[in-house]
């Protein structure tokens, strides 16, 4: 996964508006809000923000 620090420092969920971090083994970035936490797919190094892709936290692909 490769996402400019740039893009990341800009990334927020789009649920609840908190910075996302990323996920290297995952493939995937997670929301840091703590009552939130949805996990986005990173694609070919492009993250896919829509709500309906997002996996809950504890859920599995």
């Amino acid at each position: 996964m490769n996402i400019d620090d740039w893009l990341m420092e800009i990334l927020v969920c789009p649920a609840c508006r908190a910075p996302l971090r990323a996920d290297e083994e995952a493939s995937e970035l997670i929301c840091t809000g703590q009552s939130c936490g949805l996990a986005y797919p990173v694609r070919d190094d492009i993250p896919v923000l829509l709500l309906e892709e997002a996996r809950r936290p504890g859920a599995t692909s």
